[in-house]
């Protein structure tokens, strides 16, 4: 009875550890920081790759922008140790930012030249905008190269409903813009609160009037009072 005991917790304890080695690598993926951003805006987007190996490095990464919603401004951070290269690619229909018509934009960038080591992670920004409105989300595809050659391609889309991928491409989320009618009302509140205060800052200032002129007041009774003691004074005395 003892014997079958032992076996079964050690057959459990390699099924429990089996579970956690699957289940592990498929947690650390290549994902995006933030992961929403407002609609019609531009946001810092942080390209987040951990390193999921632990006999080799990740020494390249490998971004391609969304075709189907063309970005006029894309602009990498630089990375220490990291080389940058932006691909660019016309557009079949310009669009219009600012008043200016867009001919072509990003459509990849390119990292290579650093180490990402076992165990650790590296995050790449990029100031992307301006982003669209008539869109839920962004996908970006990625590729992942290890210096063992081994490639591995973040390009699986997530499906509203179904369980995530096994290789998740990174997806920015876009949320409805903050509407401006807060804004206003509490402009208009503003500007309540301003006639509040100047009202309330002229009444100040009469009421400061007014005790400047009961104090000046004060003093010349008070001096005339001391005259007329002095005056008594001098009067007894004679």
């Amino acid at each position: 009875m003892k014997i079958s005991y032992r076996r079964a917790v050690t057959v459990g304890a390699l099924a429990a550890g089996t579970v956690v080695l699957v289940a592990g690598p498929a947690s650390a993926h290549v994902s995006v920081d933030p992961q929403e951003a407002p609609k019609g805006g531009y946001s810092t987007v942080n390209f987040k790759v951990p390193n999921e190996k632990d006999d080799a490095s990740t020494v390249k990464l490998e971004v391609t922008f969304p075709a189907d919603h063309p970005l006029a401004s894309v602009m990498p951070q630089p990375v220490p140790g990291w080389d940058i290269k932006v691909d660019k690619k016309k557009l079949d229909k310009p669009i219009e930012t600012h008043g200016e018509k867009i001919t072509e934009a990003v459509s990849k960038v390119t990292w290579s030249g650093g180490k990402v080591e076992p165990g650790e992670f590296q995050q790449f920004p990029v100031s992307m905008g301006q982003l669209p409105e008539d869109g839920d989300q962004l996908v970006f595809k990625a590729l992942q190269t290890y210096d063992d050659d081994d490639v591995v391609r973040w390009i699986e889309e997530q499906r509203k409903g179904a369980p995530e991928p096994e290789h998740p491409a990174p997806a920015l989320k876009l949320a409805a813009a903050e509407e401006d009618g807060k804004a206003a009302g509490s402009a208009s509140g503003d500007g309540k609160a301003t006639e509040q205060t100047a009202a309330s800052s002229g009444s100040d200032a009469g009421s400061d009037t007014t005790a400047r002129v009961l104090g000046v007041v004060g003093i010349v009774v008070g001096v005339a009072g001391i005259a007329f003691g002095v005056l008594a004074g001098r009067r007894r005395a004679s």
